[in-house]
């Protein structure tokens, strides 16, 4: 069974990045930031997790028209995102796609409306403090990654309780999960800060401390704390403490902090606090009971002849040919396929199976391979084969004959003016 290590709560201002990267841990002004995160990478070396369940919010880079306020990163692997001025010079982390499904499916079970994302990059909300926090060479990372951003930035965001309920049912996700692995909690953020407005500049250091002290021993008592009020007494942007909530909420009813550090150099403290479990209430419900409400919604889907659920496992797997497909909604990529087909797919980032299901026009094969159907229709529209010749090979049968078993004989597709 998969077991949590403890939390960890941490700032994610980028000025821990900058410092990282201009060497600066000799630099007076700028040693207290790694003095304080040395006893976290102490921590992270002897508990060895397995995976980081990791709680952040991206800032307007990889999400920004569409702001889910639960995204689940279910990918194979993640980078550092190019924030504006180049991507940061760290290697790609891996995820796991497999706890993950897990984790979405329980979380969905309890009513909890995720979004999944895999194929974009993680902004300083991640990489500032993990580059401080885990070890890693050019050959990757100590742990994997199973990233969750949550939407702080845009009104309105969900409050405190919610925050925590989601932290309740991320922790009898991760206990359920049935292989022996070890998981840290790490949750991002805050403390009291704001960066925009003529309010920017802000800081709280007494209530700093206070919620730090509460998030301990009480954080129960902080649920009910409006989203306007941790934004009076904490800053604007300092109430993305809500996901410390999340990470407080998927611990141990009681915990003991066994390291706290807090350096406010200019905007932002540069906060870390290790939680270690101390004691927990025996769930109410077992594991093989949760197991068993997680796929009650989808008993008897695999055996669905024909049928090809879309699934987190599915859709990993499919992504490098999903992505192309898509791809060709972009005038520029479609006009490159149309001129030259093979120097397009051999650009691609595709597996040479890939290329040949594409090529072929293997409509039951991608399907299988795990492709969803929505890109078929995109792949048929720039290729000129309609719906119903798509619906037949899927089936195995002549237009005509599939014709025959509509209620009227009609072809039809997604494209549009252009011929």
């Amino acid at each position: 069974m998969a077991r949590i290590v403890g939390g960890i709560a941490t700032s994610h201002t980028p000025t821990i990045a900058f410092a990282k990267d201009a060497n600066k841990q000799d630099d007076p002004v700028w040693k207290p930031i790694f003095e304080g995160y040395e006893p976290v990478q102490q921590w992270l070396r002897e508990k060895q997790p397995d995976v980081l369940v990791y709680i952040y919010n991206d800032h307007m880079t990889a999400f920004f028209d569409h702001y889910s306020h639960f995204a689940m990163g279910v990918g194979e692997s993640f980078g550092p995102a190019d924030e504006g001025g180049g991507a940061r010079d760290l290697p790609r982390i891996k995820g796991d796609p497999k706890f993950a499904q897990h984790l979405a499916m329980a979380l969905v079970a309890d009513e909890f409306d995720l979004s999944y994302f895999q194929g974009k990059n993680l902004d300083h909300g991640a990489f500032s403090p993990l580059s401080v926090l885990l070890d890693h060479d050019a050959n990757g990372w100590a742990a994997k990654l199973l990233p969750i951003q949550c939407g702080v930035l845009t009104v309105p965001l969900p409050s405190a309780r919610r925050f925590w309920k989601f932290g309740r049912s991320l922790r009898r996700a991760i206990q359920s999960y049935p292989e022996d692995i070890k998981v840290a909690i790490v949750g991002t953020g805050g403390l009291s800060h704001q960066v925009h407005g003529e309010r920017c500049g802000f800081n709280n250091t007494p209530w700093d401390m206070e919620f730090m002290e509460r998030l301990e021993k009480d954080p129960e008592g902080l649920l009910d704390i409006p989203v306007a009020k941790l934004a009076e007494l904490g800053g604007w942007e300092g109430a993305e403490v809500v996901m410390w909530m999340l990470m407080r909420g998927a611990l141990a009813k009681e915990v003991k902090c066994t390291h706290k550090t807090y350096f406010l150099p200019s905007m932002t403290p540069i906060v870390s606090m290790i939680f270690e479990e101390v004691s927990d209430e025996v769930p109410a419900e077992s594991d093989e009971a949760l197991r068993a409400r997680m796929m009650h919604q989808w008993e008897g889907a695999a055996a669905l002849e024909g049928t090809y659920p879309f699934t987190i496992e599915r859709s990993v797997k499919g992504f490098r040919i999903n992505h192309f497909l898509h791809s060709l909604i972009d005038p520029e990529v479609r006009a490159r396929f149309k001129a030259d087909e093979e120097a397009t797919l051999a650009a691609a980032d595709l597996s040479d199976e890939e290329r040949a299901l594409i090529r072929n026009r293997d409509w039951i094969g991608m399907i299988r391979y795990g492709v969803i159907f929505f890109m078929l229709e995109k792949l048929g529209a720039v290729t000129g084969v309609g719906n119903i010749h798509i619906y037949a090979a899927m089936k195995g049968m002549s237009v005509e004959d599939f014709q025959k078993t509509r209620n009227a004989a009609i072809t039809y597709g997604v494209a549009g003016k252009e011929k």
